[in-house]
């Protein structure tokens, strides 16, 4: 198996090298984007995986949209979160790994799905986008 498994609630918007055993609860129809650096066109599609613990978007690119299918158990390797529109996604990058699993996770946990949250970076930790800002721009007044 995979050395330092982790469990999805346990995701920060900093984790790296990210070892998962998770079922792939559904997944999206793939689309074709384009490249905002060369414009060459992909194939995308996100899967939500799920665990005991939560569950997560994984983003898979071009051969990787055909590796995994809804209902299938996945061991993901070497695999990193990345902050999309304020949420974290899995993803696999160039170095991460996925492949199919005869396991059979029985109960996972859709409810606490790390994706659907917003989030934002401050120091080492994440909190909720949306809060009140430390500093209230006042106007200058002429003297």
């Amino acid at each position: 198996m995979v050395e330092n498994l982790v469990k999805i609630k346990d995701l920060t918007p900093r984790s790296r090298g990210v070892n998962i055993i998770a079922k792939v609860v559904s997944k999206k129809p793939e689309r074709v984007v384009s490249s905002q650096y060369d414009r060459s066109e992909h194939r995308l599609s996100e899967a939500l995986i799920a665990d005991e613990t939560g569950a997560i978007s994984l983003v898979l690119w071009d051969e990787r949209v055909d590796e995994i299918n809804e209902g299938d158990t996945v061991k993901i390797s070497n695999a990193f979160i990345k902050l999309y529109r304020g949420r974290m996604q899995l993803n696999l990058g160039r170095f991460g790994k996925v492949e199919s699993l005869e396991l059979n996770i029985p109960e996972v946990n859709v409810e606490n799905n790390l994706s659907e949250r917003q989030v934002g970076q401050t120091g080492g930790s994440f909190r909720r986008t949306g809060s009140k800002p430390r500093f209230k721009r006042t106007s200058r007044r002429e003297t």
